[in-house]
């Protein structure tokens, strides 16, 4: 889905910034803009998703994990085909993308500039966690807790030449009733040698460690799903600037619940 697809509020890394800082700017950002993930059951769409008609994903059964030197941050290559990754483009083409800019790390934020799509659609959500997600969290558990499903506020991002997503941090927000978001699911939707006839340069995803050493960097393959782990343990990471080419992803977030707890709403 889109473009390099990051979730919620992304939070600028300044080494000189607390993790106590980093939530009082998220928080206030948060008090700033309407919330879409709440009132919708699973099943029903939000009234800006009912309209558009997504492309069929086809369930997957045997999709591998791969590991990148941390339990909490993995590739799934084929997560999604080439067929389904080119048609979500162009759904999301069709939508229109709208620039996104931010105010830049001298005033606290993350240097932003991107194009950005943002829907709320549970029964999207569904359809991905159901395509096969579901099963790669079955062993996944964070504080005894486990995914539920996704967050139905989705976004499709877009990266043309010169664009780029500066270093910052990924938010873990509590959706009530149980529910918080713990991963942030990246799905590259253009990139690498599969994408016949184009060709991306640049647009990594890299990762940093707590000494801002590179930890992994992630090349945009058509298809393929990122994961990893946001909030407390979220690393610090950037989406590189693209020099050739478009990158388009989409983002959602795995909601976690304590086990036995029987809660609808997903990310």
């Amino acid at each position: 889905m889109g473009t390099n697809f990051l979730t919620r509020q992304n939070i600028w890394a300044e080494p000189s910034l607390t993790r106590s800082e980093y939530s009082r700017y998220y928080k206030a950002q948060n008090e700033r803009k309407t919330s879409l993930l709440f009132g919708y059951r699973m099943g029903e769409r939000g009234d800006d998703a009912k309209k558009l008609k997504w492309p069929a994903i086809k369930q997957k059964k045997s999709l591998q994990i791969t590991h990148l030197k941390d339990a909490h941050l993995f590739t799934v290559p084929n997560f999604f085909t080439s067929a389904e990754s080119r048609a979500f483009v162009e759904v999301a083409e069709s939508i229109g993308f709208t620039h996104q800019g931010s105010l830049g790390p001298l005033k606290g934020e993350a240097y932003r500039d991107n194009d950005r799509i943002a829907v709320n659609d549970p029964v999207l959500a569904e359809t991905i966690w159901e395509s096969g997600l579901k099963k790669l969290f079955a062993d996944i558990t964070i504080r005894n807790k486990v995914a539920v499903g996704l967050n139905p506020n989705i976004r499709f991002y877009r990266y043309k030449v010169g664009q780029r997503f500066g270093r910052h941090i990924d938010e873990s927000v509590d959706l009530g009733d149980g529910c918080r978001t713990h991963y942030t699911l990246l799905i590259y939707l253009s990139g690498g040698a599969k994408e016949s006839g184009k060709t991306l340069v640049g647009g990594e995803t890299v990762f940093y460690g707590s000494r801002r050493g590179v930890v992994a960097e992630v090349a945009p393959i058509e298809g393929m799903a990122l994961l990893h782990i946001h909030g407390e343990k979220c690393m610090l990471h950037e989406a590189r600037n693209v020099t050739k080419g478009v990158k388009t992803n989409s983002s959602a977030i795995p909601l976690e619940e304590s086990k036995g707890v029987n809660v609808e709403v997903i990310d």
